[in-house]
């Protein structure tokens, strides 16, 4: 590290010597400015913040001596000193050691002898920055705890309404800004965050659960910066990356940021119907636009599981899209919508053969539905893990179908024989054994022979033959018994399968 250095002397000769003798660079010093006497000496160090100053003990206006004692009375720590001077001067070491001067540059200057001064000076100060590095993080971490206390405070815990000891003054406001990303980049951005926090005066960081960090910060006339301004160039360095930051609302104590958190994880939340996967969002700007906590959710979830338990892939897409639109235009709260996904997830997951045991079919890599509400996933994100486990179990379902559809088919047939009366249709049998129509028109095609309907068709016919054998019922009766509500058809029917009318069949078999 190097450390800035003002020289301060009356004679240019002598300064033109220090800057051009001295590699003052591979000692560790840079050079921030020169001056010619103790008063404009004053001056610099206040514009400057030196962290060292070596000045000539003899000069006009102020002498060095003067300019050290008036100095240490305004920052009496803050810059170490050396002494130039020449060996008639030496009689000024008493006073010097006083005011805490421990090196002297001896007029003429010989670089050997200056650079090894200089190299003692340097060791010092870094020993020193070591030391209030150490304390600054000690203290910075006590601050930290005391205003984690502080955000997750409950109402019986008495040390979380008392102000950490050592926050610095002169703040008009406080408020936080909340990041969260996903575990596997958490320890990349948490280092990232700690050192630009390390910089700044009035910034706290504070671990909280897993995957998100606060940054607490005090703000105003003395530091005007704002953590939401040294934190903006984050987006860009993570972008494409899961990095949400979230402001809360600002309150005049540290006291109220418990308050801040809350309103810094509600703007958070609004990530869900965003588009981005890295962004910046301030609790001021959706303050007005509150989440919804009341919807059609049995509607919902019919539309969702009905075409899975018909096998109907499309309709359950469709049903899925539609899902999404409504929740986007109704604004429901994120962690109601990941409540019901993780929900239909496992009912839909129960319709398959394997029942709880076929979890491992759902997601894509190692995520569990019951990790979801911990996770970052947005809506367009969630939704195409719904449509994965969706589909993952039609699929399922469908090959189940396929080892199983001679069994099926002879209850289908059973079925049909029970039910030949009624108004049969492909549909309703889809909807009796949770089939696609098409696949049970193809199935039963497939397996009988002959459509459906001409299935059913002769199977009336067959038991009206049976009637006009061994009853003296109307042909109307009969018709209606068999299953034939218009009389026109079942004539039809009846003369297509029999080659002959009801009436002339049952003269013939008399």
């Amino acid at each position: 590290m190097n450390y800035r250095v003002l020289l301060i002397d009356d004679e240019p000769s002598s300064l033109e010597g220090l800057m051009l003798w001295i590699d003052w660079e591979a000692l560790g010093f840079d050079v921030c400015g020169t001056c010619s006497n103790g008063r404009e000496g004053i001056e610099q160090m206040r514009q400057l913040q030196p962290d060292l100053v070596i000045t000539d003990v003899n000069m006009p206006v102020m002498n060095g001596l003067e300019m050290v004692a008036a100095w240490r009375r305004e920052e009496p720590e803050k810059i170490r000193f050396a002494i130039l001077s020449g060996y008639s001067e030496f009689e000024y070491a008493q006073t010097a050691i006083r005011y805490g001067i421990h090196h002297y540059l001896l007029k003429p200057i010989f670089p050997e002898e200056t650079a090894e001064e200089l190299k003692a000076i340097h060791q010092e100060l870094e020993r020193d920055n070591r030391r209030l590095l150490m304390n600054q993080m000690a203290s910075s971490e006590t601050i930290a705890a005391g205003m984690k206390r502080m955000l997750l405070h409950k109402p019986d815990d008495q040390q979380a309404q008392v102000l950490p000891v050592g926050l610095p003054e002169g703040m008009d406001w406080w408020n936080i800004l909340l990041l969260q990303t996903i575990p596997e980049l958490y320890p990349e951005l948490r280092g990232r965050v700690a050192a630009l926090v390390a910089e700044q005066q009035a910034m706290y960081l504070v671990d909280l659960e897993a995957g998100s960090l606060a940054v607490v910060f005090g703000y105003g006339s003395r530091f005007p910066a704002t953590a939401a301004d040294m934190l903006a160039p984050l987006q860009q360095e993570y972008a494409g990356k899961p990095v949400f930051i979230s402001l809360g609302a600002a309150g005049k104590s540290a006291l109220h940021l418990a308050e801040s958190y809350r309103t810094a994880k509600e703007a958070g939340l609004h990530f869900f119907y965003g588009t981005l996967p890295v962004g910046y969002i301030s609790y001021q700007e959706i303050n007005d636009n509150p989440f919804s906590y009341h919807y059609d959710h049995i509607r919902l979830m019919d539309a969702i599981l009905a075409p899975v338990n018909t096998l109907d892939l499309e309709r359950f897409r469709q049903a899925v899209d539609s899902a999404a639109h409504s929740f986007r235009e109704q604004h429901v709260a994120p962690d109601v919508v990941k409540k019901l996904v993780i929900h239909l997830m496992y009912r839909m997951i129960g319709l398959t053969p394997e029942g709880g045991e076929g979890r491992r079919l759902l997601l894509p890599g190692s995520l569990d539905a019951s990790e979801m509400p911990h996770t970052l996933l947005n809506l367009t994100q969630l939704m195409k893990l719904l449509s994965a486990c969706g589909e993952a179990c039609i699929e399922q379902l469908m090959q189940a179908q396929r080892q199983g559809s001679h069994g099926i088919v002879q209850e289908i047939n059973q079925y049909i024989g029970e039910h030949y009366r009624e108004s049969l249709t492909i549909q309703k049998l889809a909807e009796v054994f949770y089939l696609h129509p098409v696949y049970l028109g193809q199935l039963l095609r497939k397996k009988n022979g002959i459509p459906f309907n001409e299935q059913l068709h002769t199977l009336r016919i067959e038991k009206a033959a049976d009637l006009l054998r061994q009853s003296t019922l109307k042909l109307s009766e009969i018709a209606d018994q068999v299953g034939y509500t218009n009389y026109g058809q079942f004539l039809k029917q009846f003369e297509k399968k029999m080659g002959t009318g009801p009436g002339q069949y049952r003269n013939t078999k008399s």
